[in-house]
């Protein structure tokens, strides 16, 4: 289990893995990384106006729309840069934690392999990350950040903080602080998947 995030912290890495759940979506160009097309399935939540009473009093629903216009949100911040969820999931995690084996990305990102090992090598042809064999053990391929990956990872901090901004803007300081807590606790008692499992 992952240690929880320090009290008003955004803890990135846990949110885009959650954004990202909904599939890897790395479906990439022969020459390089394809720029994700905004589809129905990350469309806004409808106006609050027309949305019937009964149903804002579902928090499976807030939370469903509110993740979804998140998700749309960094979905249009990415497309520029040739990127998408996972690929900026796997940047974070890079840069929080550091170099990495591919096998270890997987688990703490609680990802499929193979789709991690797609993720990383659109991010080694664009030259964000380097691959590296152990010479130890030659199964073993250790994954680093670069200076350019870490370059861009820093160009997109104040479009996501942007993106933040303007998701919570109906909260003042306090609220959002509490609104995160709230969020950590919720997401404390799931499984690894997001499933529901209670957490270990």
């Amino acid at each position: 289990m992952e240690p929880p995030a320090s009290p008003g912290a955004t803890d990135w890495p846990r949110i885009f893995r959650a954004l990202a759940d909904g599939g890897p979506d790395v479906e990439m160009s022969a020459r390089g990384l394809r720029p994700a097309v905004p589809s129905a399935e990350v469309a806004g939540p409808p106006p609050t106006g027309t949305t019937p009473p009964g149903v804002l009093n579902l928090n499976a629903y807030l939370m469903y729309t509110t993740g979804r216009a998140a998700r749309r949100g960094l979905t249009e911040a990415l497309a520029p840069h040739g990127l998408r969820l996972w690929h900026l999931t796997v940047l974070t995690m890079l840069a929080d934690i550091g170099p990495r084996s591919k096998g270890d990305l997987a688990f703490r990102l609680d990802m499929n392999p193979s789709d991690l090992a797609r993720t990383v090598r659109d991010l080694d042809e664009a030259g964000h990350v380097a691959c590296t064999r152990d010479p130890a053990d030659r199964r073993r391929i250790e994954v680093a950040l670069t200076p350019a990956g870490s370059s861009v990872l820093s160009r997109l901090n104040d479009e996501v903080a942007s993106i933040d901004e303007d998701l919570l803007a109906p909260l003042d300081e306090a609220e959002r602080a509490q609104f995160a807590a709230l969020l950590r606790r919720v997401h404390g008692r799931l499984g690894p998947a997001g499933d529901g499992t209670p957490g270990r």
